[in-house]
């Protein structure tokens, strides 16, 4: 269904998940012409050399708004997510549609959906179709060679973020409500924070990775992007097989926060290092005790992924044998990274893994004595375009980039990105981190953290 003439246009850019449910369920528009007004933003905005979506679901995201707009006239009971329309980073199966995995040569059409999938269906999420990514979701940069890299919404002669570039950018664009990314060292919260959205990493375990292209095993974690925390809590409920429930009003007055002294705040820009500072500022006024300390944890973490660590042993057990027959069809940036892993042992990716269950304890026991760690999302601006030319200077940014998010993903915690840069200014992310398993009680936090940033 079009949107009527006279109709006034929908805005996306602004729009929180509740806000457009309570506009669905007032019959302000429906789940149809909410698609349309997505479709038609895709239409205007997104670049076929530098594809923001590399899929649409036509058919079947219109068979679905359909639907949701039937019952709804029938006044049958809807499910929490009913018309609201989202997009999936194209590593999650949709059934019969291609998981490419951001590769041209690697394409296997699903036979069902990631679990995750039709749990956003039963929900009644209209799917709106697969977004660009990294190939393999091996960076934090978001560059593809084979589809192009999605410009940032906010500032386009510079990245949107990556792995999950296209989830980003769709979400930022008005090209879908919300988006599924994949996180395995920080690729929902990087393009989050470059894009001024808000992402969430969940603990691992909390959310089932069935249907989704793996790329390290012990790392990936499955989270939303969207534009409110609020937002990203409902995605998450759903996709955890929970009820969704609004969180109650948190009082930052006497929580305790770390910022640590060490590692997370290197090498950040005076932009970035203004804009930590005055957010830091605002949670104080608020009440909250922040305090700076140093974090021994965060120190035994650069050895944890020499060579590549777990991302690179892992990413290469998946390919091996596609990297010895179409090495030459990959991105050769991701290539390399991935053949570092030929030279991991089995006896050395054993230890990996026992010394990271030990610094995750010792993370755990840290964290106990606050209710979370701060640090920026990113400590630089969303890079030119123009500066990841270079092999040399890709490589320096991407480890600069993935260094603070990556803390989380190695250490099993759960974490969230909010925007915390001013108007005008580049995008920049604060980034909240919570002990293993606190995930409601950090999205709590950070609701509220939220509507201090933005005073």
């Amino acid at each position: 269904m079009k949107q009527q003439p006279g109709q006034p246009p929908i805005e996306l850019t602004e729009a929180s998940l509740s806000s457009l449910l309570a506009a669905l369920q007032q019959n302000k528009f429906t789940a149809s012409q909410l698609l349309e007004a997505c479709f038609s933003n895709i239409d205007q905005f997104d670049d076929p050399a530098n594809q923001v979506y590399t899929a649409r679901f036509d058919r079947t995201a219109r068979a679905e708004a359909a639907a949701i707009d039937t019952l709804q006239q029938g006044r049958v009971p809807l499910g929490e997510l009913a018309g609201l329309p989202i997009a999936l980073k194209v590593l999650f199966d949709a059934a019969g549609e291609v998981t490419h995995s951001g590769s041209k040569w690697w394409s296997q059409q699903a036979q069902s959906d990631a679990l995750i999938v039709s749990r956003l269906r039963r929900a009644g999420a209209v799917i709106t179709g697969h977004t660009n990514m990294t190939e393999f979701a091996y960076s934090g940069l978001g560059l593809n060679p084979h589809y192009g890299t999605p410009a940032n919404p906010l500032a386009p002669s510079r990245i949107s973020g990556g792995s999950s570039s296209g989830a980003a950018a769709a979400v930022a664009f008005g090209m879908a409500a919300a988006a599924i990314g994949s996180d395995t060292g920080g690729s929902v919260r990087i393009p989050a924070a470059f894009c001024g959205l808000v992402g969430f990493k969940p603990t691992q375990k909390r959310i089932p990775r069935d249907g989704v292209f793996p790329l390290s095993q012990s790392l990936d974690s499955i989270g939303p992007i969207a534009r409110t925390v609020e937002c990203c809590a409902r995605l998450d409920a759903v996709m955890a097989g929970e009820s969704w429930q609004k969180n109650n009003s948190v009082d930052l007055r006497g929580r305790r926060f770390v910022v640590p002294a060490n590692y997370m705040l290197d090498d950040v820009s005076p932009a970035v290092a203004a804009a930590f500072a005055g957010s830091l500022r605002k949670l104080r006024e608020s009440g909250a005790q922040i305090v700076e300390a140093q974090i021994p944890v965060l120190d035994a973490l650069p050895d944890l992924m020499l060579n590549g660590g777990l991302a690179a042993a892992e990413s290469y057990h998946v390919h091996r044998h596609w990297l010895q027959q179409r090495g030459d069809e990959y991105d050769p940036r991701v290539r390399e990274r991935m053949l570092r892993g030929s030279g991991i042992s089995a006896a050395d990716y054993l230890d990996l893994l026992q010394r990271r269950v030990a610094l995750k304890k010792q993370a755990d026991q840290w964290l106990s004595a606050y209710d979370g760690l701060l640090a920026p999302t990113v400590v630089i601006e969303p890079p030119l375009l123009t500066e990841l030319e270079s092999d040399a200077e890709y490589l320096r940014l991407n480890l600069l980039v993935l260094r603070n998010p990556t803390v989380a993903n190695l250490l099993d915690l759960c974490a969230i990105t909010l925007p915390n840069h001013q108007p005008g200014d580049l995008p920049s992310g604060l980034m909240l981190v919570g002990r293993h398993g606190s995930d409601s009680t950090v999205l709590g936090v950070a609701q509220a953290m939220e509507q201090v940033l933005k005073q």
